[in-house]
């Protein structure tokens, strides 16, 4: 009961914030909730300025971190909102004011267990970037390095568990209030949105993936990670190689520092394939503000708090997938949800297939510039989860992420897809993973793995055969047929699991 009222009041605070930006459309997703909204229309300012989506983008970067994070999760999710709306909430800008730098130099020293001194030779009390989770100051280690210190809110964990559980209430609401929306599951979307932003405050998990990416991409040409200062990391600080460079979409600047866009276009194209089809790890935040040119040309990617998986078997199908849609065999496309386990089996195959074809046909013919598989991958997720389809977070975060790559695309270079670019390296890709030769090479495989099992197997099974041997003989069954088909059975059941 106290739950219900403290959120009670949590929701009129917010619904005011929604209405002075005249943002309260949202509620036009409830069928029980549109009265509500013709009475509260009278109190929007409906002078406020920008498209619906922009407005929206506005009231939740008033209303907090955590709903400016929800705002970003929000814009994967086209089937609830809309392209239009999504598109917007992906500009959201992660921004807030600074909190004082005596905090953060508190925090550091609690964290790292050192006066401040001894960790560092300069520590710029005022901050380069404040975002909604952590805030980020320049600094300099004692061995002379220039560095990125990344510090968390004070406060902010306890802050944002509050509103997850506030977000969990509005979820479960309007699964209430309206059944059909549980296809959409919203109280597992924010059961994900919980589990991702936790992840993202323990800045120790960032330096990790940091790491890795860097691991990954160690050949990569034109390319690079910032290194990470093990020594200065802990759960709620982090401490990264300082980057100085131009904003990838800055096109005038990296024209004027002499760079070619189309050659830093060539180099982006190949590390996010890379990053999607070889590695099946990928930069999840993936936006202009987070990739720099340094005084070399390279590359340089930074903020790593959100990243995404996709396991060798998610990469296949999403491969045909786009190949399917190029080549108009939609019934492929519909093959590979219902393979993948992305749709229920009783769901209507034909239909799916129809829907498919409804969002292929307008891009056949077209050349491949002018395709955006990332409104493609969007339109097709969300004609899916019109069929029920379970929720995949990767897919949709991925989806967010193609849209960003090529909107930096287009910005290096109008003139060219990054598509364009990619393709010899996907039919490479396809070749090498969807041909006779993959198909051979993954029976080896399982064919190789069976083998190292039969060991083990072979063990249990004995093991299990010796039991029932020694145990003490059931009585006869009805008729005299003896108990020996249910030692049998009981063995061959004993194998199957062994099997498995």
């Amino acid at each position: 009961m106290l739950r219900s009222f403290r959120h009670l009041r949590r929701l009129v605070r917010t619904a005011r914030i929604l209405a002075r930006h005249n943002a309260l459309f949202p509620l036009d997703l409830l069928p029980q909730t549109r009265p509500l909204l013709h009475l509260l229309d009278r109190f929007q300012n409906k002078s406020a300025p920008g498209r619906p989506g922009e407005r929206l983008a506005a009231a939740l970067e008033e209303a907090g971190p955590s709903f400016i994070k929800l705002g970003q999760s929000l814009s994967t999710r086209a089937d609830l909102l809309g392209e239009a709306v999504a598109r917007d909430l992906a500009k959201l800008q992660d921004r807030l004011p600074p909190f004082a730098g005596g905090e953060a130099r508190r925090t550091v020293e609690r964290e790292l267990e050192a006066p401040l001194e001894e960790l560092f030779a300069e520590f710029a009390p005022e901050p380069v970037a404040a975002a909604s989770i952590a805030q980020v100051h320049r600094a300099r280690t004692r061995e002379g390095r220039e560095v990125a210190v990344k510090v968390l809110r004070p406060g902010i964990e306890a802050a944002m568990e509050e509103d997850i559980d506030f977000f969990f209430w509005i979820a479960e609401l309007a699964e209430r209030l309206h059944p059909p929306l549980r296809r959409f599951k919203p109280v597992e979307a924010v059961a994900l949105f919980a589990t991702t932003t936790r992840r993202e405050m323990d800045l120790r998990l960032e330096a990790a993936a940091a790491a890795e990416f860097a691991e990954n991409n160690a050949d990569a040409e034109g390319f690079r990670v910032p290194a990470v200062d093990w020594q200065r990391t802990a759960r709620r600080v982090v401490t990264f190689e300082w980057v100085e460079g131009i904003r990838i979409d800055d096109r005038e600047a990296l024209l004027s520092a002499g760079f070619d866009p189309a050659r830093i276009l060539e180099r982006a194209t190949v590390v996010f394939f890379n990053q999607v089809f070889r590695d099946g790890f990928f930069h999840g935040d993936m936006h202009p503000g987070n990739m720099l040119v340094d005084a070399g040309g390279n590359i340089v990617a930074m903020d790593f708090g959100i990243m995404g998986r996709l396991d060798h078997a998610t990469r296949v199908h999403l491969a045909r997938m786009l190949t399917g849609f190029l080549n108009g065999d939609y019934e492929t496309v519909a093959d590979v949800f219902f393979e993948a386990g992305f749709m229920l089996r009783e769901q209507d195959r034909a239909a799916f297939t129809q829907a498919c074809r409804a969002i292929g046909e307008p891009i056949r013919g077209q050349p491949l510039s002018r395709i955006s598989f990332g409104r493609l991958l969007a339109q097709v997720l969300s004609i899916a989860q019109e069929f029920e389809m379970e929720t995949q977070p990767q897919l949709l975060l991925l989806q967010k992420t193609m849209v960003m790559a090529e909107g930096i695309g287009r910005v290096l270079d109008p003139e060219v897809n990054m598509w364009v670019l990619a393709r010899p390296l996907v039919d490479a890709w396809v070749r090498e993973n969807l041909g006779p030769e993959a198909e051979l090479r993954r029976a080896l495989r399982e064919g190789a793995e069976a083998m190292r099992r039969l060991p083990a197997l072979i063990s249990r099974g004995e093991r299990v055969l010796g039991e029932l041997v020694s145990a003490p003989p059931p009585p006869p069954a009805a008729g005299g047929a003896g108990g020996w088909p249910l030692w049998w059975l009981l063995l061959g059941l004993a194998l199957g699991l062994a099997f498995h």
